[in-house]
């Protein structure tokens, strides 16, 4: 029987003080540390942990430290197509790749980097190395975004790029996206991050919620679509009814990366509610959210 990634983590975290002696004669007696396993051995046990792990074993002693350092140990947790992923979000003299370690290497993809004139933002999970996006309102095709009497740009903290697209009223709401982008191999899933409402701050920094404008949503639902070059396309449809003030993700659908598509992946995805028979307002558009399907339940320390 094998052993499990957890039990061995918690074998090599908790160093004892003394091991059991060996015995190899009747009169000498060895004592095996956990800082005499070669550097090599380490390092090949913390390709298979997660990064965590590995920083937390780095903490256990010397050896421990210099093996978490070995750059195939954090070859492994970074995409397949990184130099591709530097190659489209950092400029030249940014990012130098020649004679940085791998260690820094993730460290620096894990820090969120704004491109695409800040209208996009990208970054590794720290803990999975799994890609994560977002895309703000600003990078969106909005119907009719520069006529005031629709909509207005708001400045606020509560949005993931400091400001959010607000809806006054409307007939025709559509939204559209595009993203072009070198996505691992994967399944990810793709979110608009929405609020119904106006959140505004009163004194001593009390939060309140304006929702005079908010109507039609519950007359006919908003429809959801996701697509990519390859011919992938998911179609979803919900009525937005959720209490006004609260800051939601609507799962627009899935797209999935595969070896065969590696390279730079093409996305098109939109929001919309086309019935002319009403108007419909009071909705605030921050941003699109793409985390690996995987992984999707960290949108909760988004909200």
């Amino acid at each position: 029987m094998g052993i499990g990634k957890k039990s061995l983590f918690s074998f090599l975290a908790h160093r004892p003080r003394r091991c059991d002696p060996v015995e190899v004669s009747s009169s000498s007696e060895m004592e095996i540390r956990l800082g005499d396993l070669p550097e090599s051995c380490l390092a090949m046990v913390m390709m298979h942990l997660d990064p965590p792990q590995v920083c937390r074993l780095a903490m256990v002693n010397r050896a421990f430290r210099s093996a978490s350092d070995a750059d195939f140990v954090w070859e492994s947790k970074l995409p397949m197509n990184y130099g591709d992923v530097i190659d489209r979000v950092f400029k030249e003299e940014e990012f130098v790749c020649e004679g940085s370690s791998k260690r820094d290497i993730y460290s620096k993809l894990c820090t969120p980097k704004f491109f695409d004139e800040g209208t996009k933002k990208v970054w590794l999970d720290k803990s999975t190395g799994k890609t994560c996006m977002l895309v703000s309102s600003n990078g969106l095709s909005i119907t009719g975004i520069n006529d005031r009497r629709y909509w207005t740009r708001i400045p606020t903290d509560e949005s993931m790029f400091s400001s959010v697209a607000y809806l006054r009223q409307i007939w025709w709401f559509e939204v559209d996206g595009e993203i072009d982008f070198p996505f691992p191999p994967g399944s990810y899933s793709l979110f608009f991050r929405l609020q119904l409402g106006r959140s505004q701050r009163r004194r001593f920094g009390r939060r309140s919620c304006k929702s005079e404008h908010v109507h039609g949503w519950d007359k006919k639902p908003v429809i959801f679509q996701v697509s990519t070059q390859e011919g992938q396309t998911t179609t979803k449809q919900c009525y937005l009814k959720e209490e006004p003030g609260k800051w939601i993700h609507c799962h627009a659908g899935d797209f999935s990366v595969t070896n065969s598509s590696f390279g730079s992946t093409k996305i098109k995805f939109s929001m919309t509610q086309t019935d002319c028979t009403h108007t419909k307002g009071g909705l605030c558009v921050d941003s699109v959210v793409i985390y690996p399907r995987e992984n999707s339940e960290m949108l909760r320390v988004l909200n």
